[in-house]
């Protein structure tokens, strides 16, 4: 499938990199989905600037990061895709807080916290995502969610002005981040706080963390972390495995034998095999709990008739 069409940009003014025909499939974690019509990979935070001055504002249009709560409909993704991973890098030190860029993968802050010697970072290296995503998501694990840290963002509008926020700004929950106002506009940076402590000790806490997910998690196999968000008072992985459903299987996806909210590609698995098991497992779980089960993975595309 093509769905190359001409989009006038200054390319003498870009230093980024455009590819064309993206097979999305090798940018999200699931490795399933289709093909992306356009996608920027920009050189940094001033490239991506100009280049969204020049995007035109009808041209849909959709941030990624490593794509690991993110499922690509096989019929693709019109408009262009901006790749935040590898273009907003940018991790340092400013005054007693540390500043991120949302391409900041999780597992390097958490290093780079325990470097300085600061301790509270350490479930940042539990979560298979990059900053950005983190943000806009609120993810978190193990107790800990990313904007218990956050003192306040950098964001681009979609007409390339960068702001800054502060986190009263938004309306924050579980797995849930909106802004009051309304504007279309992408998390491109924070500013983390941190407490002084023990680098051995963040090591230490890190290094367990890890040895938990990895006890726990499928991660041998293609995933996207959790599927649906726990209920008040419960989890989901215990809902969904007491419905039997441990090991059902679409296709090419299946509830992982291991934790019942994840959702694997035991091999060649399509976007729609991922999405029709996300709601079989919905539906059953609901007609035989009463519990209607909300996704946390976020569902973009066309489906393929």
């Amino acid at each position: 499938m093509n769905m190359s069409e001409p989009v006038q940009f200054k390319a003498a003014e870009l230093r980024g990199e455009m590819s064309f025909d993206v097979k999305m499939r090798r940018h999200t974690s699931w490795r399933a989905g289709g093909i992306a019509q356009r996608m920027y990979q920009a050189a940094d935070l001033a490239d991506m600037q100009n280049f969204l001055r020049q995007l035109p504002t009808d041209e849909p249009l959709i941030a990624v990061g490593l794509g690991s709560n993110l499922l690509v409909r096989d019929g693709g993704l019109r408009g262009t895709v901006l790749l935040m991973l590898g273009a907003l890098s940018e991790l340092r030190m400013d005054g007693e807080n540390i500043y991120a860029q949302a391409g900041v993968p999780g597992a390097k802050l958490a290093r780079f916290a325990a470097a300085n010697n600061m301790c509270g970072a350490e479930f940042f290296g539990g979560i298979p995502g990059t900053l950005g995503g983190m943000l806009t998501m609120n993810a978190g694990c193990y107790g800990s969610e990313t904007w218990q840290k956050v003192q306040r963002v950098q964001v681009l509008t979609r007409r390339g002005e960068l702001l800054e926020r502060t986190p009263q700004e938004y309306e924050i929950g579980y797995r849930h981040v909106q802004l009051h106002t309304a504007s279309e506009e992408f998390f491109v940076g924070a500013w983390l706080h941190f407490e002084q402590g023990d680098v051995d000790v963040a090591r230490k806490g890190m290094k367990a963390l890890l040895e938990k997910r990895n006890a726990s998690q499928p991660l041998d196999k293609p995933n996207a972390g959790s599927v649906f968000r726990n209920p008040p008072g419960n989890y989901a992985a215990k809902i969904i495995e007491g419905c039997g459903l441990k090991g059902k299987r679409i296709g090419g996806a299946q509830v992982s034998k291991k934790h019942a909210n994840f959702i694997v590609n035991v091999g060649e698995a399509t976007a729609a095999d991922i999405e029709n098991l996300i709601e079989e497992v919905r539906a059953t779980v609901l007609q035989q709990t009463g519990v209607d089960l909300h996704p946390e993975v976020r569902i973009v595309g066309e489906r393929i008739d």
